[in-house]
């Protein structure tokens, strides 16, 4: 499969603020003897956690003496609490994502540039490139994976049970009903990170309302009071009594486990979220299909599929040692090649290579529909904390959502909340 064709037209979004000593911390380790580089880490679960380590051991062994010390974060933690991370004592290298929430910091010139490791960069994109460049034309992230978001789902359920994957909003809606008469929690539901509800207010409204009119929306050049965003909201609400109760008090990794002990049916998730609580032995029985159609003229065109790469930290003290940037460039290079996405989705399959020249050969099924997916797709969204600005996702989106989750029935003054704060924060540049 062509990236060519895999991530055209992607968009991608923001940050956020505050800070605990434990993340100040990250950037304290030495670094600057040339040698070792220090690697700011949000991949706190397991699975990337060891995958990630088998990476970074592989470019240890042929880099000529160079190490990597990574300092490991709890992801939502690191997520939180990026913006002053970045303003104090960062890491040379850390994790973060592509697109706007990448341009955000580079804006602000808080990342380094690095332009000229991109010369030498194969296999990526023009999309990916351009995923990768911030607003003056240069580049400040290197690209590591990808994974779509769908409607997550056993296979052994759905067979024993008989259920069919829906096509369309009102077969979704008819299948979690059969599933709740069956005694089973129709869609698992959670959202206590803040996080994991923005990816099925993304999906009803491209499927609502199109590509163009999310992308709009989250720029803040449409009201949130326009009558499109107040039939997202009352499509979701529909959705709502076949969904988990409590969602704010649980985390995605308790929805998805729901999901492993078939107490579930379904749930809208990215492709990592599900793979990371079943074990190798269930990791066949795990499917999914794409969040259903709501009006024909949009059909499922659009798909989200955030990127994840690496970037260098403008304010790491190290960096400002010759010898400790290009060591820092260097893993960002070698990061950059199929071989080394090779050895991380070896031990992680959550995941979807972005470099043209990754073995793809010992892809999963599942890996392979998830490749099928974002390929047949039309557009490619990133999701909502990454599609706007790090501000108005943190302060305003985080909270309305979960408002909105436990208090569904005043749709119009939940509007009315956000467009108020939404003109305040656009209008502070």
């Amino acid at each position: 499969m062509s990236r060519r064709n895999v991530l055209r037209g992607a968009v991608a979004g923001a940050g956020a603020v505050t800070l605990p000593s434990v993340l100040a911390a990250c950037g304290s380790g030495s670094g600057g003897d040339g040698k070792t580089i220090t690697m700011g880490s949000n991949s706190s679960d397991p699975v990337p956690k060891k995958a990630f380590a088998h990476a970074f051991e592989a470019y240890e062994a042929q880099s000529g003496g160079r190490k990597v010390k990574v300092n490991t974060v709890d992801h939502n933690t690191f997520q939180e609490n990026i913006n002053r991370y970045l303003q104090g004592r960062p890491d040379d290298v850390f994790m973060w994502f592509a697109g706007n929430r990448m341009q955000f910091f580079a804006e602000k010139g808080l990342l380094h540039d690095i332009s000229d490791n991109w010369l030498h960069y194969e296999g990526f994109s023009a999309a990916l490139k351009d995923q990768s460049t911030g607003a003056d034309g240069k580049q400040y992230l290197t690209p590591y994976y990808y994974y779509p978001w769908a409607v997550f789902h056993r296979k052994s359920l759905f067979a024993d049970r008989g259920y069919r994957a829906p096509g369309t909003l009102d077969e979704y809606v008819a299948l979690a009903r059969q599933m709740k008469k069956d005694k089973l929690t129709p869609i698992a539901f959670c959202d206590k990170d803040g996080w994991p509800a923005m990816g099925t207010f993304d999906y009803i409204d491209m499927r609502t309302n199109g590509y163009a009119f999310h992308r709009s929306l989250m720029a803040g050049e449409i009201a949130w009071t326009d009558k499109r965003v107040r039939e997202v909201f009352d499509t979701w609400r529909r959705l709502l009594p076949y969904c988990q109760p409590g969602a704010n008090g649980r985390t995605w990794q308790e929805a998805a486990t729901s999901l492993q002990k078939k107490e579930a049916g379904m749930a809208v998730f990215g492709l990592p979220h599900p793979g990371a609580q079943f074990s190798e032995e269930e990791r066949g029985d795990l499917d999914f299909f794409p969040f259903p159609v709501i009006d024909p003229q949009h059909g499922q065109d659009a798909v989200e599929a955030p990127i994840d790469g690496f970037l260098l930290a403008k304010k790491s003290k190290n960096l400002k040692n010759e010898k400790t940037l290009q060591s820092a460039k260097d893993l960002l290079g070698w990061l950059a090649t199929g071989k080394a996405e090779d050895i991380y989705l070896k031990s992680d399959p959550n995941n979807i290579a972005v470099s043209d020249r990754a073995d793809t050969s010992a892809y999963s099924p599942l890996q392979k529909k998830a490749v099928e997916l974002v390929s047949g797709a039309k557009q490619i969204s990133q999701f909502l904390d990454r599609d706007t600005r790090p501000d108005f996702s943190s302060t305003v989106m985080i909270p309305a959502i979960q408002k909105f989750i436990s208090d569904p029935g005043d749709v119009d003054g939940l509007v009315n909340d956000i467009e108020r704060q939404k003109k305040t924060i656009f209008a502070a540049d």
